[in-house]
């Protein structure tokens, strides 16, 4: 898996809050904000359909989007590669929040985190991941 860039990355929170098969009217709709013409919405479909994020179905005289990648993958692809980029480690990353220090809730929402094995079955189910699709290391 990739990053995308951020404007990519809009498109495809437009398709996970719209869900499956998704038309381009309800899709210009969603990125309205953005104020981006037609064919830029259009040329951004094509890139994430190019990269395996979109799946593209006919129906008609229209095009249904739907997301191939989940959010949930995504955001744990994206969470650990830009861990990597900055800190180069969790332990880095822990250690740069306890410079800044942390209120005594969220430390309190870490612990219960670990202590119940969120965070280490997530971890264990992403790297498992990566080894079946041959992408460990590649962020």
């Amino acid at each position: 898996m990739k990053r995308l860039p951020d404007t990519e990355l809009e498109v495809m929170k437009a398709l996970w809050a719209t869900g499956p098969d998704t038309s381009r009217t309800v899709l210009e709709d969603k990125l309205t904000p953005f104020g981006w013409a037609a064919n830029t919405i259009n040329t951004y479909l094509a890139r994430l359909a190019d990269k395996g994020f979109v799946a593209v179905r006919r129906e008609g005289k229209s095009n249904l989007y739907t997301p191939l990648v989940a959010q949930e993958d995504y955001q744990a692809f994206d969470s650990r590669a830009v861990l990597e980029r900055l800190y180069g480690s969790p332990r880095n990353f822990v250690a740069a929040l306890a410079r800044e220090g942390l209120e005594k809730g969220e430390l309190e929402e870490l612990r219960t985190l670990l202590a119940d094995g969120e965070v280490i079955s997530t971890v264990c189910s992403f790297s498992r991941n990566e080894e079946k699709d041959g992408t460990e290391g590649n962020h």
